[in-house]
């Protein structure tokens, strides 16, 4: 099925099951990571990891559930969240000489990070996806992701604080 199709799809579906109007990003929403590092750094924050997450971690770390906790968790709200470094970016983020950044856990990489920038503060409206796009340069880029796929990464942020 073509993107158009399944966007149409999920828009009729949604008249149907009585859930009202279609989201504002209903026609989908355009993003391409250029690697800035802009989301895994700045002012300081949480990057919530929950236990199968922490597993999968500490695993490609080669370290034990528990090691993982000492070296790499903190406690914080309801739940661990990763550390960060002094200048406030992810602890696993790499700065290159070339500018760009990469993250050094990518394969098992949390939650947080695969569904950026669909995260409900973002999408609460145009509004914020426009500030959100001020500090994200890949906001605006390449072909639309559809529907379908943005209320996948909500439903898989669950109820982290996003």
């Amino acid at each position: 099925m073509r993107v158009r199709e399944k966007v149409q799809e999920v828009l009729r579906e949604a008249v149907v099951s009585g859930s009202g109007t279609a989201p504002w990003y209903a026609k989908g929403l355009r993003f391409a990571c250029t690697r800035c590092g802009n989301c895994c750094s700045g002012a300081s924050g949480f990057v919530w990891v929950g236990p199968t997450e922490i597993e999968r971690i500490a695993a490609y770390l080669g370290l034990s559930v528990e090691a993982f906790h000492r070296k790499h968790l903190r406690r914080a709200g309801w739940g661990r969240s990763l550390l960060e470094k002094p200048n406030g970016d992810c602890e696993f983020l790499e700065r290159r000489p070339d500018g760009t950044t990469g993250c050094l856990i990518h394969p098992v990489r949390p939650i947080q990070c695969r569904t950026w920038p669909f995260w409900k503060s973002n999408l609460e409206s145009p509004e914020a996806w426009k500030r959100t796009a001020a500090g994200c340069p890949g906001i605006g880029r390449s072909e639309a992701y559809p529907l379908p796929i943005i209320k996948a990464a909500l439903q898989d942020n669950g109820r982290r604080p996003l």
